[in-house]
């Protein structure tokens, strides 16, 4: 099994824009890093982390953080336009 190589740029940038949508969310919700965290059942390093766009959450991690703001993951993951231009193996 190949080692895990570091992520490409545009997968980079796509962590950080589902970080700034999770964190828009929460901002909305009124909710701190620290409720949300709680409420998922994380910590709050870990929760900073996923927000800022440095870590990666699981898709269980994700969904937790979703129900603890209030709403669902598609909330989190969608946005308007055309999907990002990269190559596949970019």
């Amino acid at each position: 099994m190949p080692s895990a190589s570091p992520p490409p740029p545009w997968v980079l940038a796509e962590r950080r824009l589902l970080g700034a949508a999770i964190r828009a969310s929460r901002l909305r919700a009124k909710l701190t890093q620290e409720q949300v965290a709680l409420r998922a059942g994380l910590d709050r390093a870990g929760f900073v982390r996923i927000e800022l766009g440095q870590q990666s959450p699981t898709t269980d991690t994700l969904i937790r953080i979703a129900a603890a703001i209030g709403v669902t993951v598609s909330d989190l993951v969608w946005r308007e336009g055309p999907p990002p231009a990269h190559g596949v193996n970019a």
